[in-house]
């Protein structure tokens, strides 16, 4: 089982940690690209180096078949689509053309970093006022109300348009013959399938397409998908317009119309992405990148800039002192993430004021290092008024790829259009019922969304493009990461596998309050001193053996001139270069 497998890679870790299993002769921490021996090695495997093209996704059929793509001389942006597509079907548990994508990409040529997001907008057909007398109790998981438009199938044909030179029919190739031949599962995606199976054997498409025989494939089942082969098909033929205005809109279009959902042809057909300016800042040399909302990837730049005024290094890795920092100003900036986060066509979102300076020092002194905060209000910025995957390419042009793609809860919302193959995302889920949230649900608006690509430039050049997946987990999953490897000079493969904390139960931007400080879940990695230490500073502590998230990394190490890559150990990933 996946969770043997977990505890066997997170009770060594704890060894290691605890001083219970020597290192080997040799072994200890290296600073991120470098060879300088710092500690003890907290990886579960070395990491990947290559100087022509470096891969890191969830799913090791999807990194051979980025890497193939490479190698035919694509692009970073030519393999990432071609392992997203092939993930959309080795991985519906988590991605899939009915979800949406967001993207950063380094662009080698013109040394400049350009964002996308592809998420999709609500119907048009749909009402606040509607929604609510539907929606009484709340805004439901599955089914056809949290439908919104997928924006994935854009996103992907805006980033080839943009940086792509293989043609799109090259690109789809690999996920098309998969899908007709099959594919054996991998561990941990059985376990979450078999999960997703359970939760939605009652919508008839979505039994007949995902449970071949009335039942979820298990670890190494043969899998195929020749509705979903159909369909890459018609994208490979027709382009994105087979998606948002041909023979699919008329198909999803019937289809929605008999399940209820309030999706119609013209919010395909009016549906586009959006080039954006990813925004930064600056951690101890490092410029971290993240995209504007309606995402939440400014929270981690946020938690950054309030973390930067303490010494986190002589507090230790992982001791209840350095962990309570942590935790206290993810609690503090998740409460702006409540109030603030939202699609800007909408509400205007003080994105400059949020990551300053002069904000982060004012909620930074919210901060008690004894004890820990139950209730904490949003700040004034002086305004005037899951599940996913994420993976990372990069080329031997020196071109990288951050690019993260989510249906949402797991499988989505259960509903599979006729014979295409897919699960519409379940993202509308995320929006707030509440008048005059910023995130309040409104006709053809993008909802606030979790799902955050990563990147760091050092000094103006590429250093590393990652990602953390896992709803809330993220922004969360991307400062632990960075801290390690910043702060505590772990290399790329240990900064992910080192032991973990999620804390839950902030506000949301849902409208839901944080009123008894949230939950702390710890990784066993974690040891039992600094357990003691967060309880008595009143953190409610709790052991999860899942919900850390999954990370995934290519770091570029510019004096050397090639590619280090990384993929942890809590997914079925892998990371390859050539």
């Amino acid at each position: 089982m996946f969770t043997e497998r977990l505890a066997v890679s997170l009770i060594l870790a704890t060894a290691i940690v605890t001083g219970d299993c020597k290192p080997a002769a040799g072994s200890g921490r290296r600073e991120a690209g470098g060879d300088r021996i710092t500690g003890r090695m907290l990886a579960t495997r070395s990491e990947v180096i290559a100087r022509h093209g470096a891969v890191a996704t969830s799913q090791p059929l999807a990194t051979q078949v980025a890497i193939e793509i490479l190698k035919k001389g694509g692009s970073a942006v030519d393999a990432a689509i071609a392992a997203n597509a092939t993930l959309g079907l080795m991985e519906p548990t988590g991605c899939g053309i009915g979800g949406d994508l967001f993207a950063i990409v380094w662009d080698n040529k013109t040394q400049k970093l350009h964002g996308l997001n592809a998420s999709g907008r609500s119907p048009y057909a749909l009402t606040l006022s509607q929604f609510r007398e539907l929606a009484p109790n709340g805004i439901p998981p599955r089914g056809p109300l949290p439908i919104t438009v997928p924006g994935c199938v854009d996103g992907w044909f805006e980033l080839h348009k943009k940086f792509g030179t293989l043609p799109m029919s090259d690109v789809l190739a690999p996920a098309i013959a998969y899908a007709r031949e099959g594919f054996p599962l991998s561990e941990l995606i059985a376990h979450y399938w078999r999960l997703g199976g359970q939760t939605l054997a009652e919508y008839p498409n979505f039994a007949r397409t995902f449970l071949p025989n009335g039942k979820p494939p298990g670890k190494g089942d043969i899998f195929a998908n020749p509705d979903l082969a159909r369909t890459y098909e018609a994208l490979a033929r027709r382009g994105r317009d087979a998606f948002y205005n041909g023979e699919l809109t008329e198909v999803i279009d019937a289809y929605c119309r008999r399940e209820g959902s309030f999706l119609r042809k013209r919010d395909f057909a009016e549906h586009e992405s959006t080039w954006v300016e990813p925004v930064s800042t600056n951690y101890r040399g490092f410029d971290v990148w993240e995209l504007p909302p309606n995402g939440q990837g400014i929270a981690a730049l946020q938690i950054l800039d309030v973390l930067e005024g303490f010494d986190l290094r002589s507090m230790g890795h992982n001791s209840a002192e350095y962990l309570h920092h942590l935790i206290e100003a993810k609690k503090i900036v998740y409460e702006d993430r409540a109030r603030f986060y939202a699609d800007p066509e909408f509400s205007k979102v003080p994105v400059a004021a949020l990551i300053s300076n002069e904000y982060a020092a004012a909620r930074r002194a919210l901060i008690n290092p004894h004890r820990a905060l139950r209730q904490i209000d949003p700040g004034d910025p002086k305004l005037a008024d899951g599940d996913t995957i994420y993976l990372t390419v990069a080329d031997k042009d020196r071109n990288m790829v951050s690019l993260i793609q989510s249906n949402y809860r797991g499988f989505g919302s259960g509903l599979v259009p006729d014979g295409l193959g897919f699960v519409f995302q379940d993202r509308g889920e995320l929006f707030s019922l509440e008048a005059g949230h910023p995130n309040v649900y409104a006709p053809h608006k993008r909802p606030f969304h979790t799902i955050i690509p990563a990147f760091v430039t050092r000094a103006g050049r590429p250093w590393m493009s990652f990602g953390v997946m896992g709803g809330d987990m993220q922004p969360q999953g991307h400062v632990q990461v960075l801290c390690n490897l910043i702060d505590f000079h772990m290399n790329v493969q240990e900064a992910g596998d080192a032991a973990r904390f999620h804390h839950y139960g902030s506000s949301e931007p849902t409208g839901e309050r944080m009123t008894d400080g949230g939950i702390v879940a710890l990784e066993s990695g974690i040891d039992a001193e600094a357990r003691r230490g967060l309880t008595q500073r009143g953190h409610d502590v709790r052991t999860d053996p899942d919900g850390f998230g999954g990370y995934q990394a290519v770091h570029y190490d510019a004096d050397r001139d090639l590619y280090i890559a990384a993929s942890e150990s809590r997914k079925d990933g892998q990371a390859a270069g050539y």
